[in-house]
């Protein structure tokens, strides 16, 4: 009896080990491919910028089409905004039985929107746009960092990523209870895109917002980012959250949704002694610059205007006392150019902070009217004065920083991981922000007196992890991110001893219902199910380059036998992808035979293809391009389509060929443009969807 009970413990012992080796390799696959997407995004991201900076527009028309389409949401001012979307020139017909919303909002409102979404009744745009406004101007007067003491509430809940999954939103306030006075919670961004109710959330958390605002907190993450959105699926999500409604509103719903993202703060402060961002920190991160940057310049992340940053060097110059020459760097005269130095008055003494904010306020409104009378521009109503305002006016005797400087402020804060290796240093798999280890960790902590720092921005398949010494704590909070039942997901709960206390759950419907017998046998399978998930989107990749494995392979098949070593074919996938996955623990399932330790890789690769072959009329090689390059298409799509109906007009098709022949070096006239847009349009109904623009894009593939 006790040898066999021990061969039991070691049977049992082997199939847990074997059970964590698979998920561990799942989880890698799954997490190479996703970094891999981010990077591919920030890639496309830099092409057209590089495309917006060498295209020179022939009109004033196409300059304006142009900037309208790439820089979307910066153009709007306030009254422009409010005036643009103008929610109370929507009826709501009598047929409506959703929700409905009234201002001030009210606990009650709250729970019937819970009610609603659980039954998959929708909100009309008329309330979501009324709710956006009020939440837009809520945030404004708040401050970059926002600060919640536990003296007031018995617990400070903290939630990590959701990615538009609303089960687990309702699973947290199932077991933690609704936001109240009595508890305060903080959302830590990356609420959108992934997930399928990236909206619902949105309108759950800014309810809760305006109804307790000293008891709900939303930092920004990554994702509430109009560049990000369009590849991730939150700006599609809103397109079908409802045709009818979407295409007459949906334009004006996302333009106030991208205002209302740059406006959320970027860190909550706990007591003064935990600190909670998204991404993370650098050996830069300096919360002084964070509080007073102005927050709302920045509708994404990923753009920054180098233009803009050039225009505002002599305001900063001349702020900060510094001379500059009337010459350019060859010697010749520079062109002539306002002067920001006071000329109606000599200026006070910055001693006197209050004299000085005064004559300072003066001396600028002086130059807004000389600029407004050269460029014949008539006085409008003056913007509200914010938090990041405020500050401003009220530091002004403090340096001012670059934008480039403001910028890797944010972008470090909502972008970085941590890493196990010392020192900080570019983050080159994500593509944005940094990598930053332990000594980067505790300097900082000890330079602002922080006890340990709260972040999301990765999933952890526990729901949390503690690394650096356990001074940094991951929370995610979207379980079953990759598949159902690839990770947990969990959220922490700290009192005034800020002791964290963790949470974990999975949204399931089926789970909870098994017996322990029952359960075990469907981890199994969810293991299963999972890591067939996994290498079924690895094989998606290598099949989507397939031309490069080939000219990989064919670099150690120096005889041309049509056969590599294993050891080679590792490597040169690896040279190819570079996922930095361990390929020769994954080949038995990647490669299903082999002779004498040799691969035929060109059988292999057709394998591949007959795996992902959908149309026998669509050739292979063709099928592979479209594989690599299905999620650029979509983003450019996106892009191009402006009021996001799903489709692209020709006026839009027409503008944005434009921009891709100038880059190209393609000469087209305005006719042949025509033609091709005419061609492209399969069925004639004067618009391109997304199924025409991947045919289009098939037959030139196609084309000898």
């Amino acid at each position: 009896a006790f040898k066999a009970a021990v061969l039991i413990q070691q049977w049992y012992r082997r199939h847990v080990a074997r059970l964590e080796m698979r998920r561990r390799c799942t989880w890698r696959i799954f997490q190479s491919i996703e970094y891999a997407c981010e990077q591919d995004q920030i890639q496309l991201h830099n092409f057209f910028s590089y495309l917006m900076d060498q295209f020179t527009p022939s009109s004033s028309k196409e300059r304006d089409f142009i900037s309208r389409m790439f820089i979307s949401g910066e153009s709007y001012k306030e009254a422009e905004l409010e005036k643009y979307c103008d929610y109370e020139a929507i009826e709501v017909p009598d047929s409506y039985t959703g929700p409905r919303l009234s201002f001030p909002l009210l606990p009650d409102h709250a729970t019937a929107l819970l009610e609603a979404f659980q039954q998959k009744q929708q909100l009309h745009a008329r309330y979501v746009l009324n709710l956006l406004h009020e939440t837009r101007k809520h945030l404004k007067q708040l401050p970059n960092i926002s600060h919640v003491s536990t003296c007031y509430s018995e617990e400070v809940t903290v939630c990590g990523d959701l990615h538009g999954q609303l089960d687990d939103l309702f699973l947290i306030f199932y077991k933690n209870g609704l936001p109240s006075p009595s508890k305060s919670y903080v959302f830590n961004g990356d609420f959108v895109d992934r997930g399928k109710q990236s909206l619902e959330i949105l309108v759950i958390l800014f309810t809760f917002l305006l109804i307790y605002p000293k008891e709900v907190h939303l930092n920004r993450g990554n994702h509430e980012d109009h560049m990000v959105n369009l590849r991730y699926g939150f700006c599609a999500g809103l397109s079908t959250m409802s045709r009818a409604l979407c295409k007459v509103h949906g334009k004006k719903i996302l333009k106030m949704f991208q205002n209302v993202f740059c406006w959320l703060p970027l860190a909550t402060l706990i007591d003064h002694k935990v600190l909670i961002i998204h991404g993370g920190i650098s050996d830069t991160t300096n919360l002084n610059m964070l509080e007073k940057i102005q927050r709302d310049k920045f509708t994404s992340v990923l753009r920054l205007k180098k233009r803009r940053e050039f225009s505002r060097k002599p305001e900063i110059q001349a702020i900060n006392g510094e001379s500059e020459s009337g010459t350019d760097a060859a010697g010749n005269d520079a062109a002539p150019r306002l002067s920001l130095q006071p000329q109606s008055a000599q200026a006070p003494s910055a001693a006197n902070r209050l004299e000085f904010s005064r004559w300072l306020r003066q001396t600028v409104q002086e130059q807004i009217d000389t600029c407004r009378r050269l460029v014949d521009i008539s006085e409008s109503e003056p913007e509200e004065l914010t938090y990041s305002s405020a500050v401003s006016l009220k530091d002004v005797d403090e340096p001012c920083w670059t934008r480039q400087e403001e910028w890797k402020q944010i972008l470090d804060v909502l972008w970085s991981d941590p890493l196990p290796q010392e020192g900080c240093r570019e983050n080159k798999v994500r593509g944005g922000g940094c990598y930053f280890g332990p000594d980067v960790t505790e300097k900082f902590l000890e330079k602002y007196s922080l006890q340990f720092l709260i972040r999301s921005h990765e999933c952890k398949q526990e729901g949390y992890e503690f690394c650096h010494n356990r001074k940094v704590l991951t929370i995610f909070s979207a379980s079953n991110y990759y598949e159902i039942g690839s990770n947990r997901g969990a959220y922490v709960k700290l009192g005034p001893d800020l002791i964290p206390h963790f949470v974990q759950y999975q949204a399931n419907k089926t789970a909870h219902l098994l017996t322990m017998t029952q359960r075990q046998g469907f981890a199994v399978a969810l293991i299963s199910r999972v890591e067939e998930s996994a290498f079924r989107a690895l094989r998606e990749k290598l099949f989507a380059h397939t031309s490069a494995l080939i000219s990989a392979f064919k670099a150690y098949d120096t005889d041309d036998t049509g056969r590599i070593t294993l050891s080679n074919w590792a490597t040169a996938v690896e040279s190819v992808l570079q996922l930095g996955l361990p390929w020769r623990m994954l080949r038995p399932q990647l490669v299903r035979s082999t002779k004498d330790g040799m691969l035929e890789y060109k059988s292999w690769l057709d394998d591949l293809a007959m795996e992902q072959r959908s149309q026998e009329h669509i050739q292979s090689s063709l099928l592979e391009v479209i594989y690599r390059n299905r999620s650029n298409l979509e983003t450019i799509f996106r892009i191009i389509d402006r009021d996001h109906s799903g489709l692209i007009s020709f006026e839009e098709f027409q503008q944005t060929w434009k921009l891709f022949s100038s880059h190209m070096k393609i000469e087209l006239t305005d006719d042949g443009i025509n033609d091709l847009v005419r061609s492209i349009d399969f069925n004639k109904d004067g618009n391109i969807d997304f199924n025409e623009f991947l045919e289009a894009f098939r037959l030139v593939k196609q084309c000898p």
